[in-house]
């Protein structure tokens, strides 16, 4: 078997371009199997498309009020320089061929009674099954001084787009010499490996262009994914430009000074020239007025069928899931999606649905030619999804020369984004 490609993830594909399309406006749903799908992220945007592969039939359609998605993976590279914004937006016009409904909308409101949802225009539209795919939110209240305003100062680039450019440009202005700090939070967050990718490419650039500044990352967990592998290729490609507090370090922010752009600790306080900072998350706010989040934030489900355990006939995918070993990665969501389509057309059509089987991998890029990969094989067992066992990423992998490696985390993300969006 060919070295560079994986189990699934990296059958070649081209990156759908970034188009601006005007979405149509929603019109009542007519069709027996109406599924409706909120959020246009990998999870929702692979959910939409393939339950209109399997059944080109149902009516369905997807509610994502902005016109371009802005994929997260590889975002660190904008950051650190390496790749433009217009690499990471793609369009949903494939996605409108291919005979889903789209629909540049927000919901304010579901009415699970009435199976109905409701616009930010005052328009509703009826459904079967409702999916959401809402991703993250970022909880603002968590970290004292930190809100919507400071972010315009201590970027958290957490969602990609305008807060990814505005990290790019501090980086670029800050003075050698200046200290950069990245404070993370605990679990669970959006993709855990993230924020060791990003201090690792924010070091490739200050190594290239600025070598007499550092990274300190002030962290609110004591262990991470992948830790030694990535502490190993710090010492070996940033010696001394990356420092880590870890939790019982005292390495957890506990509040922020924006004036000062400083963040403060238990055991200190650090003024930084640019400061990342990652606040606590939750489920994106639909979850929230669908009722389908509990007192954790995130959505507890059926692992069996994506089912919501606190609203009917609702499910929920990706990032939002209180789903267990499973991680809250692309890779991930779209898997579920995927597999969340299935199972809504075997339901509507009377049928038991086979239990679902995830297969994810999530990489990480170190620098232009050193790249991580972990994953793994998840199924239900009880009420969460359990790694079944782990996924190397590819055959021969501890084999593969870094650049091939590197070489290869692109095929993946063209792959998942050619797949998902088209």
């Amino acid at each position: 078997m060919d070295p560079l490609r994986t189990r699934r993830d990296t059958v070649c594909g081209l990156a759908a371009a970034a188009v601006s399309l005007a979405l149509p406006s929603i019109g009542r749903a007519q069709a027996a199997g109406r599924v409706v799908v909120i959020g246009g992220g990998f999870g929702g945007a692979a959910c939409a498309r393939a339950l209109k592969r399997i059944d080109a039939t149902l009516d369905v359609t997807l509610i994502e009020p902005e016109t371009t998605f802005t994929a997260c993976p590889f975002s660190n590279e904008v950051i650190a320089g390496l790749r433009d914004i217009a690499a990471q937006q793609f369009s949903y016009e494939r996605i409108a061929a291919s005979g889903v409904r789209v629909a540049a909308q927000t919901a304010t409101k579901v009415e699970p009674q009435a199976r109905q949802v409701t616009f930010d225009d005052g328009s509703s539209l009826g459904y079967d099954r409702l999916v959401l795919a809402p991703g993250i939110d970022l909880k603002f209240d968590a970290l004292p001084g930190y809100d919507e305003a400071a972010a315009e100062k201590m970027p958290h680039a957490w969602k990609a787009g305008a807060q990814t450019t505005l990290l790019r440009r501090q980086l670029a202005a800050m003075d050698d010499g200046g200290t950069v700090v990245i404070a993370v939070p605990a679990n669970p967050s959006r993709c855990p490996p993230a924020p060791y990718e990003r201090a690792s490419l924010i070091a490739h650039y200050l190594k290239t262009k600025k070598p007499r500044s550092k990274v300190l990352i002030l962290d609110a967990k004591d262990d991470f994914s992948q830790q030694r592998l990535f502490e190993s290729a710090w010492q070996q490609l940033y010696p001394g430009l990356i420092e880590r507090v870890s939790l019982s370090q005292g390495g957890r922010a506990t509040s922020v000074d924006v004036s000062t752009n400083t963040v403060v600790t238990e055991f200190g306080n650090y003024t930084a020239q640019v400061a990342n900072v990652i606040p606590p998350q939750k489920a994106g706010h639909i979850a929230e007025i669908a009722g389908a989040a509990d007192h954790t934030g995130w959505c507890p489900i059926d692992p069996m069928t994506f089912a919501s355990k606190l609203v009917p006939n609702i499910h929920v995918i990706g990032d939002a899931v209180l789903g267990g070993g499973i991680p809250k990665s692309a890779s991930a969501a779209r898997a579920e999606g995927q597999a969340c389509a299935a199972i809504i057309v075997a339901q509507l059509a009377g049928k038991t649905p086979a239990p679902p089987v995830l297969e994810g991998v999530c990489y990480s890029t170190l620098a232009p030619d050193y790249a991580l990969s972990q994953g793994g094989v998840y199924q239900p067992k009880g009420d969460i999804f359990v790694q079944e066992w782990a996924l190397g990423g590819f055959d021969n992998w501890a084999e593969l020369p870094n650049k091939a490696k590197a070489d290869a985390a692109k095929t993946w993300f063209h792959t998942i984004t050619a797949d998902t969006f088209g």
